[in-house]
């Protein structure tokens, strides 16, 4: 799939990558280990383009990855709408490199590398 499997079958593994892609998209930072943060990259920049392009074909192949979370409670706006009204739009002039990966030290428990993943 994207090189590592981290010790988890191929199922585990796409729904772990959705939900972090979800995750990113809704806060614009998320704190996780390197190597996920790294694998994150790929997926999430994938999604912006798709947003960028903004067309229904698009929409629907967003949405087939996305979790479908309400990311507004007010508006009830859900986090595909937020990455095509809002994130995609402010890329719009960017070629690539929607995110950046940070290194942000050690884990208490198991001394796994951790880094944030955030939209630039």
């Amino acid at each position: 799939m994207w090189n590592r499997k981290f010790g988890r079958n191929a199922d585990h593994r796409k729904a772990m990558l959705r939900n972090l892609a979800t995750s990113v998209i809704l806060y614009g930072k998320v704190e996780t280990t390197e190597a996920k943060a790294k694998d994150m990259r790929s997926v999430v920049d994938e999604l912006i383009t798709l947003g960028k392009k903004g067309d229904l074909a698009a929409r629907r192949q967003a949405a087939a990855f996305i979790r479908d979370v309400v990311a507004d409670e007010k508006t009830q706006q859900t986090v595909l709408q937020k990455l095509f009204d809002e994130v995609a739009p402010k890329y719009a002039d960017r070629k690539g490199g929607y995110t950046r990966v940070v290194k942000t030290g050690v884990r208490r428990g198991d001394a796994a590398p951790m880094a944030y993943i955030e939209l630039v």
